[in-house]
């Protein structure tokens, strides 16, 4: 396995509390394949580690891009009531692509975007047919989409996070506004912001973990950590494994048609 976290853990590295272990999923835009992968390579080195208190979360931008949203939010919802009923935690944060999916059913200026930025696949996912949609007038497709997406999806993603602190990490979407207390952030700057959160190297009280920009490796800088390796077109989904101050990427990737798994520490 190849080095990633440079140098031994110290009395100042960030950490999760004693007896928590977290798994933080990066974006994975309708890679529904990859999804079902990456959740079953987290449940099997879950055990393998042994009894913790275990959180699951997915920083956003589950929908989108790729071939199968419905299917994304299908497995979310389901692995999360799974971990629910057994007593562990699942939380899920709201990324740009879901808050443009839910403000699309009421705006049309809105839907313009969302379908310049891979709602299109979305929709279809959810049934519309490819014929119908390309015909339809802005208007009418927005009339498609509220026919289309059941209100108990609307309602799903409607229970989606803005933010969640465990230990000295802080987990958001996109990033944060720095000298800003992640209390008093903007949900958009949680959900879309870039500059100047990338390449500010100031501290932020927390150790932010957050998806929204791809990179072709995880972004690992002292002040945050960035694991959206852009699964719709590069094949790989990427999560982040938290324990006490270790951090190890779990990653699945495409190879040759074959879904691989990597474990990287």
């Amino acid at each position: 396995m190849r080095k990633l976290f440079a140098g031994t853990a110290s009395a100042s590295a960030p950490r999760i509390p004693d007896g928590e272990r977290v798994f933080a999923i990066g974006d994975i835009h309708g890679r529904l394949d990859l999804f079902e992968a990456l959740m079953s390579a987290i449940e099997a080195e879950d055990q393998k580690r042994g009894p913790a208190r275990t959180t699951v979360i997915l920083l956003g931008d589950l929908i989108d891009r790729g071939p199968a949203s419905l299917g994304v939010l299908a497995l979310a919802r389901q692995w999360q009531r799974e971990r629910r009923a057994a007593g562990q935690a699942m939380h899920i944060l709201m990324g740009n692509h879901e808050e443009m999916l839910l403000e699309s059913l009421e705006r049309v200026e809105v839907l313009r975007h969302f379908v310049q930025h891979g709602g299109r696949e979305t929709l279809l996912s959810f049934g519309i047919d490819e014929k119908t949609y390309a015909a339809a007038s802005w208007e009418e497709l927005q009339v498609l989409m509220q026919q289309a997406i059941a209100q108990e999806w609307i309602d799903f993603i409607g229970t989606f996070e803005a933010s969640l602190r465990l230990g000295d990490y802080a987990f958001v979407h996109a990033g944060i506004r720095p000298g800003v207390a992640l209390e008093a952030q903007t949900l958009a700057d949680l959900r879309w912001i870039r500059e100047p959160f990338l390449s500010s190297e100031q501290a932020h009280g927390s150790t932010i973990v957050h998806g929204h920009t791809i990179t072709e490796a995880p972004e690992i800088r002292r002040n945050r950590i960035g694991i959206d390796t852009g699964a719709y077109q590069s094949g790989r989904l990427t999560a982040l494994v938290l324990e006490g101050e270790e951090k190890a990427l779990l990653s699945t990737m495409v190879n040759e048609d074959k879904i691989s798994i990597c474990l990287e520490k």
